[in-house]
């Protein structure tokens, strides 16, 4: 049976419940086999670990693009790709928020886990929002593609890495109606709750994932428009929630891996940012081309753009590293 076309791609409720057992079962057996103790991940496992994680996408992708035909397939691969170089930038505000809080090593794979896992049902959300809009209402794709812009500004001028945990509103608002637990992850480990004096308490582990939680909202009003944006128009509203949901996830469930391979190299993508700006940028642009062009890039063109403007800045960020330049 010949894949259908990209925008006849057909999405039926079991193709959602096959897909979040997947990710149930991966979750599952990534918390409770392959990281059920607490230890400090070494870069080999890691870099393991990374390759795992992107394997697994791609190999999701190509089902896609047998499935659906190469337009769905090159649209899903972009959609990663814009995703999964976000979540970059994601490693480094987390980082911050890590060293402010003197988390150990061992113990942030599993602030991440649930970090993640908070990640993936507000991206579900936001998505199904969002494609349920731009559907409804053609002026909210205009409005969508200004939204990338300004932020494509912002990350221009700021990079990622300037955060500050303690002005963090959730943090403060936690601080003064919870009770938080006296002493640090050396009298309560990993664990979000404890009995303090016959009171349940939250720990500073829980107000962490608090931080992180809050955080990931603000990358999900980037990342979700984007990879709404780069997903052509003639798709049906289910292929196009199916596969920036899809693509979303598969990106950020390495997230993880992927920090604690990068955590300790920050400085090396220095001018990261200004390559995801300037795809945030170039998505926004597309999205306001709506307006006087009836015809889209086509997702070639597409994808092709988004890895030159990353694959720019990443080999700059090399080279500067290894002269020494200072981060602007």
């Amino acid at each position: 049976m010949p894949p259908l076309a990209a925008n006849q791609l057909a999405i039926h409720f079991y193709d959602w419940l096959g897909f979040a057992a997947l990710v149930v079962v991966l979750l599952t057996l990534d918390l409770f086999v392959f990281h059920r103790h607490d230890h400090t991940p070494s870069l080999a496992e890691s870099a393991w670990w990374t390759v795992f994680w992107i394997a697994v996408g791609l190999g999701f992708n190509a089902m896609v693009w047998w499935w659906g035909g190469h337009e769905a397939g090159v649209t899903f691969l972009s959609a990663y790709l814009i995703e999964k170089s976000l979540s970059m930038d994601n490693i480094f505000v987390f980082v911050v928020i890590f060293r402010f809080f003197n988390i150990p090593m061992m113990y942030q794979y599993r602030v991440l886990f649930w970090g993640i896992l908070g990640a993936v049902l507000m991206r579900l959300v936001f998505i199904l929002a969002g494609v349920g809009l731009i559907h409804m209402f053609d002026w909210v794709i205009p409005l969508f593609g200004l939204l990338l812009l300004y932020t494509a500004y912002k990350l221009a001028r700021h990079s990622g890495a300037e955060v500050h945990p303690e002005k963090n509103v959730l943090l403060r608002t936690a601080r003064r109606w919870f009770p938080v637990t006296a002493g640090d992850h050396r009298d309560h480990g990993h664990h979000f709750f404890a009995r303090q004096a016959g009171k349940l308490c939250v720990t500073p582990m829980f107000l962490v994932l608090l931080v992180i939680e809050s955080t990931d909202v603000i990358f999900a009003v980037d990342s979700v428009p984007a990879v709404i944006g780069i997903i052509p128009r003639d798709f049906s509203p289910a292929a196009t929630m199916f596969i920036a949901f899809t693509s979303n996830v598969f990106a950020i469930l390495g997230l993880r891996a992927l920090y604690f391979l990068l955590a300790g190299m920050v400085d090396v993508f220095r001018y990261l940012h200004y390559g995801l700006a300037a795809v945030l940028g170039f998505v926004g642009l597309k999205m306001l081309a709506t307006l006087w062009f009836e015809h889209e890039l086509s997702p070639w063109v597409s994808l092709g753009i988004i890895c030159a403007l990353l694959g720019i800045s990443m080999v700059v960020s090399i080279v500067a590293s290894r002269h020494g330049e200072s981060v602007p």
